[in-house]
């Protein structure tokens, strides 16, 4: 349980790095492209990235209509991004969710070499006409180390569970943000003149 959990711990480390979900390069070749409404270079961009965010846009953007200026379709843009990042999910948190198995497990084995070595204990203890405790010490050791060591490797479990489930879902929202981000630029560019208008006289500047 100990080796599965340093290697559970290290993979989703990797896996969850911020290179590998918002990299600074494609955001901000993205965010250019998607100021100047270059959606279609947009798209081609994100498809060759290999991030979540690239995946994610390549997935959502095309759901982009132009026909609607004001808000060039961007609630079935959403609804792209929700259904790819519900199905990202998933495979993240079948990872992450293999600590918490073995947070659940680990105490179990513990309690079980606890109850084998009580039994070891008892066993001798009906044995042994006269009892020594330094004839039970072997099965009464066996109980409390393996009692000792399930908790040693459920605690840090348990802990690094929740640090990489918080740790997904705050990348999860950076990727959607940086995506919010470059809808509103684009449509910035697009009613850039209607909201000009709309400043009164004098505070234009």
């Amino acid at each position: 349980c100990s080796l599965a959990m340093v290697a559970l711990v290290i993979y989703n480390f990797i896996q969850l790095g911020r290179s590998k979900f918002v990299p600074e390069d494609l955001r901000s070749q993205m965010h250019e492209y998607m100021v100047s409404c270059k959606v279609r270079s947009a798209i081609e961009v994100a498809s060759t990235s290999p991030s979540f965010l690239g995946r994610m846009l390549a997935t959502a953007l095309p759901k982009i209509d132009a026909t609607e200026p004001e808000t060039l379709g961007r609630e079935h843009v959403e609804d792209a991004m929700a259904d790819f990042t519900a199905r990202e999910n998933r495979s993240y948190m079948t990872m992450i969710g293999y600590l918490g198995v073995i947070a659940q497990i680990a105490p179990m084995l513990g309690l079980m070499g606890t109850v084998s070595g009580m039994i070891g204990a008892f066993g001798k203890l009906r044995d042994l006409e006269s009892p020594d405790a330094s004839v039970l010490a072997e099965n009464i050791s066996e109980a409390l180390i393996t009692t000792l060591s399930g908790l040693i490797i459920a605690v840090p479990a348990i802990v690094f569970f929740f640090i990489l489930r918080n740790r997904l879902n705050r990348l999860v929202a950076d990727s959607h943000e940086a995506a919010s981000d470059m809808i509103d630029a684009s449509l910035n560019t697009l009613n850039a003149d209607q909201q000009l208008a709309k400043v009164p006289e004098g505070l234009s500047s």
